[in-house]
């Protein structure tokens, strides 16, 4: 059976691929190469493979070719379309600011009212127990003259009774003249404490009438207390809370920030200090009107604190004019990118976003010229790729301050600043910092 196989097999091979000889001939001999069946067919078989391959490489090319066509087109309309939505988002971050600076503007407004709201208060509390201590006085007066009324009665009818018994007595002298000249006497003391009396009634009624006019102002006044009250309550409702959401947004312990910017604001005295009213005949508990004010002269004071804890962490832009946001926190390229990119024209000037001391202010590999600021509660901020340094290392900067200006040098493909923001030591995304304050600043 194998023979058989093989003799079709041969059969059919010399059929399609005969024997071929070829002759090399030269001037003293001849040769010849003998090409069997089997050897044109492997050479069959390689030469179709390799134009084969050549096709199949040749169709690869060509589309590879066109695809690459497509996709640098759909690589501009994304970049297109990725700038478009940054010099949107650029527009968006500007109308935020001018609406930052309004509500600046409203909130500094707001703490000038507070101030002469609170001079109001205490100008109107120190009146209002002015006049409580004046009514007290005037109580007191009252009681003395409704009691030295009341002993001038007394006498008088112990002198009428004198009187009547001295003209009625029987068996004394008959002395006419004598009896005149007491007569005079008890007849113009009597007249005397009449007057003496009078004189108390009116000054009595005098007194009440003074005290309920004193009473009456007491109550307006109180009325207008209790409205100074609320106006200051609603006031600091509405500038405590949104600094409370922007430092709880950005992931600060509130509590012991402002422990920390207390320790190192911690000097007492002035307006800011706790009520403590007293008056005479009252007792040492303080009263409604002190509660309340000592609760708004907390929350005033816990404004201040935030105010000052707001100028010490990094919720502001580094870049004040127009820039495009180029790069996030995150991962780029498979490596940790630790933070965010703006992209300006060379020589953007460079803000401080909050203040602190420069701790380097020189050249770092990969960040190029670069800037580091320790703030408060642990904060270091980082600029880098500078074309210029305004800043030496140990000085103190403020909020707002000019740094450096925008460059390329370092590990950098454009002209941007690369602004790192630090907790601890370790990198966190900066927006969280900036959006938390795009309500508030």
């Amino acid at each position: 059976m194998r023979t058989r196989l093989a003799i079709r097999l041969n059969a059919l091979l010399e059929r399609n691929f005969p024997e071929r000889r070829v002759f090399l001939k030269s001037d003293n001999d001849t040769r010849f190469i003998r090409l069997r069946p089997a050897s044109q067919l492997i050479a069959f078989a390689g030469t179709s493979a390799i134009v084969a391959w050549a096709i199949v490489a040749t169709a690869i090319l060509l589309m590879d070719s066109i695809g690459s066509g497509n996709f640098r087109e759909q690589a501009k309309r994304d970049q297109l379309t990725y700038e478009q939505r940054l010099n949107a988002l650029a527009q968006e971050r500007d109308s935020r600011a001018e609406e930052a600076i309004a509500a600046q503007q409203r909130f500094n407004s707001a703490l000038e009212q507070i101030s002469t709201m609170q001079t109001e208060l205490l100008t109107s509390e120190t009146r209002r127990h002015e006049l409580e201590t004046g009514i007290e006085i005037i109580q007191g007066t009252l009681r003395r003259a409704m009691n030295e009324r009341d002993t001038a009665r007394d006498e008088a009818a112990q002198l009428t009774v004198a009187l009547n018994s001295a003209e009625t007595a029987p068996g004394q002298p008959n002395d006419t003249q004598g009896e005149n000249q007491e007569v005079a006497f008890l007849t113009a003391a009597l007249q005397d404490t009449a007057y003496e009396r009078d004189q108390i009634t009116e000054n009595a009624q005098s007194a009440l009438i003074e005290a309920d006019e004193m009473a009456t102002e007491i109550q307006l006044m109180k009325d207008r207390n209790d409205q100074i009250f609320r106006q200051l309550e609603e006031a600091m409702t509405v500038s405590v809370e949104p600094l409370d959401k922007m430092f709880s947004a950005a992931g600060m312990n509130t509590d012991n920030m402002l422990k920390t910017v207390r320790r190192g604001y911690s000097g007492h005295g002035g307006p800011m200090m706790p009520l403590s009213f007293s008056s005479h005949g009252q007792s040492d508990e303080p009263s409604e009107d002190a509660l309340r004010a000592n609760r708004i002269l907390n929350q005033m004071d816990r404004l201040n604190l935030y105010r000052i804890a707001a100028q010490k962490a990094p919720f502001a832009l580094p870049v004040k004019g127009a820039f495009r946001y180029t790069s996030g926190y995150g991962m780029r390229w498979g490596r940790m990118h630790s933070g965010s990119d703006f992209a300006a024209p060379h020589g953007t000037p460079i803000y401080a976003t909050a203040d602190g001391v420069v701790t380097q202010a020189g050249w770092q590999s990969g960040y190029g010229r670069l800037v580091k600021i320790q703030h408060e509660f642990g904060i270091e901020t980082r600029y880098a790729h500078n074309s210029k340094i305004y800043v030496k290392k140990g000085q103190r900067v403020s909020r707002g301050q000019k740094i450096s200006a925008m460059g390329n040098t370092g590990r950098s493909t454009g002209t941007h600043l690369h602004y790192e923001v630090r907790v601890g030591g370790k990198a966190v995304n900066p927006m969280i910092y900036i959006k938390a304050a795009k309500d508030v600043f």
